[in-house]
């Protein structure tokens, strides 16, 4: 701890902050953000186990909704405990190595998700505007081989970040303005030259979230020219609507992080309630609301989901009716044994 101060040692910890100046109410804050939580992790799994359990969601689609819940299950794990500790324990610290860790999967894992949100555009794109080849261009082999690399460019290009990083001394404040750790704001925390982490940290963002966002756009143009030439109006909103869930989704990432882009750009003159606010509003709502958009939106998943909960119940109600019959049946044995062949349990002999 007494190298947090020191301006030639590089800091032992950095300090996570919750919300400044509402530390008196952190208790009723965690409430919310523990529903946010449970809602993500709830409903991202629910999604997987009906997709995984239901052949008839083997689809293109729906695979792809089950890699975005992947993600969003990712994410929210990766920075639960840090969010939640400050809020419950007031547990602030956090050491170079665990922040370092941190980034590295909050940023991938952001990545992965626009890269996945890209894959469901093009899904969509080859639906509408080539329905008959659909399943012969959308393969699982193909699929998987998609799946990987979406994986394999949100790592590669953040795993020098942390390294980046560890070369640094850190004799700023240690304190970040978040609960979670952050690439760029941590690069601020160093004494040392930090141009390198800037010019990648910008290179990677075009490379990634701009470039995905301008191929969806792409996509979407594309989609509205095809649906667009269809005659039939019925037939044209019908197309329409099975992109629905898609730009919500879409929306539900890109608008927060523009957001939060342009508070940080222009940070001296907004209030450092309203960065904070903004960054949990782009880290915890697309984790939360992801799953129950598309519950909402996709009838096929929407009555899975319904009916799988029915015969769950069901199935409870007809354990615990058999329960209570064997035991019926067990009282009535014991009964007739104990009262013996003679009436009213007296002995005849």
């Amino acid at each position: 701890m007494s190298a947090i101060n020191d301006t030639k040692f590089s800091s032992a910890v950095f300090l996570l902050t919750g919300i400044h100046g509402q530390e008196d109410v952190y208790l009723w804050i965690s409430i919310p953000f523990c529903f946010m939580y449970v809602i993500s992790i709830v409903g991202n799994s629910v999604i997987l186990f009906i997709i995984k359990t239901d052949p008839s969601l083997h689809e293109p689609m729906y695979i792809f909704l089950s890699m975005l819940a992947v993600t969003d299950l990712g994410l929210s794990i990766a920075t639960m405990p840090t969010t939640l500790g400050i809020f419950l324990f007031n547990s602030r610290e956090i050491s170079l190595h665990a922040c370092f860790a941190q980034l590295f999967f909050i940023h991938s894992l952001t990545f992965i998700e626009s890269s996945v949100l890209l894959l469901m555009a093009f899904d969509r794109f080859i639906a509408i505007s080539n329905p008959l080849r659909y399943a012969s261009i959308l393969t699982p082999p193909r699929i998987v081989k998609m799946g990987l690399v979406c994986v394999l460019r949100g790592v590669v290009v953040v795993f020098p970040l942390p390294f980046l990083l560890k070369r640094f001394q850190y004799c700023q404040a240690n304190v970040l303005s978040h609960s979670y750790c952050l690439h760029q704001e941590v690069m601020k925390m160093a004494c040392s030259d930090i141009r390198v982490n800037s010019i990648y940290g910008l290179f990677v963002t075009i490379s990634t979230v701009l470039l995905d966002s301008l191929l969806i756009l792409l996509s979407y143009v594309m989609i509205l020219k095809t649906v667009l030439s269809i005659a039939s109006h019925v037939e044209c909103v019908r197309a329409l609507s099975t992109c629905v869930s898609h730009l919500c989704a879409v929306l539900l990432f890109y608008i927060p992080g523009i957001g939060l882009s342009v508070v940080q750009r222009f940070g001296n003159s907004s209030s450092p309630l309203l960065q904070i606010l903004m960054g949990y509003i782009y880290l915890l709502v697309p984790l939360m609301m992801n799953p129950i958009v598309y519950s909402l939106k996709s009838k096929l998943l929407r009555t899975r989901i319904i009916k799988a909960f029915k015969k769950q119940r069901v199935s409870s109600s007809t354990g615990s009716s058999a329960g209570e019959r064997r035991e019926v049946q067990t009282g009535s044995k014991a009964w007739s044994n104990w009262t013996g062949p003679g009436e009213g349990g007296q002995c005849t002999g």
